[in-house]
């Protein structure tokens, strides 16, 4: 019987052991992805930033400037591209919305991104854009990669439509969660005027005509939660300038935004939150079941041999009966 019990263990030990490195090295890659309909927002702002008035094209002193960014996931649309590339994708459609003080737009920039849902590297099909402008990125955008590691990335600028490092600067902690901490510089370059433009009857064309160009830097902050790849929390110290042309009057530049500009207070609580959460259930797939199953295989092994073993060693002899008294006669 005890036999029979540590070949039975035994069995259930090889399994358990197996199960650990496909539940980390096989199950986790084709498990772990992000949703196709997942939809998010973002709230951010810049305090006492300068902003362009188009009305005096001066530079002013505002309280405060706030961008919104949306990202919504199209389920129909990655279907598409799955049945047209064979990879399981996600298609972002994304907003950045900036508006005044007076909460009147001053800018609005569309995008479209489509990456692959498990790693998050970028995907080119028919429609992929930034402002209407067609794209084909290189690099992450918005996410990293789940389990991020301490190395630089290539990270896509949506302003300037290219590619540059994103550089890891180090481990710190950020409201009770150990983060990565990544900045980016993008020094002054030449870019294009916003389809939209904040004043009606004036459009990029007629801008370039009065031969004033738009010019952009920032430098780009990110602390990222490691096993998510999940940012937490960001800032960009963001500049833009027009130069040259008629519409200056004269004058070599002129301010159009300036500004430091900070995820609000209650959108960083609500974003820790969740990544807490979603960092629980990676870790149960990358840690705690493949080592729980391991654990558990070797502690069914070593069940298994201790029956074996106990089954093999010899039994007590049994005492021999007392032999019963011999009459005694006279």
């Amino acid at each position: 019987m005890r036999r029979k019990a540590s070949l039975v263990l035994l069995a259930f030990a090889v399994f358990f052991a197996a199960l650990s490195p496909l539940m980390r090295w096989y199950a986790f890659p084709r498990l772990a992805k992000i949703p196709a309909d997942q939809y998010q927002d973002m709230v951010l702002e810049a305090k006492g930033a300068t902003l362009l008035d188009y009305g005096t094209m001066k530079a002013r002193k505002v309280s405060q400037v706030t961008i919104v960014q949306t990202l919504k996931g199209d389920v129909e649309a990655a279907r598409k591209v799955h049945r047209a590339t064979g990879q399981d994708v996600v298609v972002w459609d994304g907003l950045s919305y900036v508006r005044g003080p007076d909460g009147k737009m001053v800018s609005e920039i569309p995008e479209r991104y489509i990456f692959d849902a498990h790693s998050q590297a970028p995907v080119h099909a028919a429609g992929e854009m930034v402002d209407g402008d067609p794209v084909k990125r290189t690099g992450i955008e918005f996410k990293w990669p789940f389990l991020t590691q301490k190395r630089d990335y290539e990270y896509f600028d949506a302003q300037t439509r290219t590619t540059n490092p994103i550089h890891y600067k180090g481990t710190r902690d950020f409201r009770g969660l150990t983060v990565y901490y990544f900045e980016q510089t993008i020094p002054w370059t030449k870019v294009t005027f916003p389809k939209v433009m904040p004043v009606k009857g004036i459009t990029p064309e007629s801008v370039a005509k009065t031969g004033t160009t738009r010019w952009y830097t920032t430098v780009r902050r990110f602390w990222v939660e490691p096993v998510t790849g999940a940012p937490v929390y960001g800032e960009e110290l963001h500049k833009e300038e027009l130069r040259g042309g008629t519409l200056l009057g004269g004058r070599a530049k002129v301010t159009a935004f300036a500004g430091d500009v900070k995820m609000r207070e209650d959108y960083i609580g609500h974003t820790v939150a969740l990544v807490k959460h979603n960092r629980t259930l990676v870790l149960l797939m990358t840690s705690y079941l493949p080592w729980g199953f391991l654990t558990l295989g070797v502690l069914l092994l070593a069940l298994s041999l201790y029956l074996e073993a106990r089954g093999r060693r010899p039994a007590d002899p049994e005492p021999a009966e007392a032999q019963a008294p011999q009459p005694v006669t006279a």
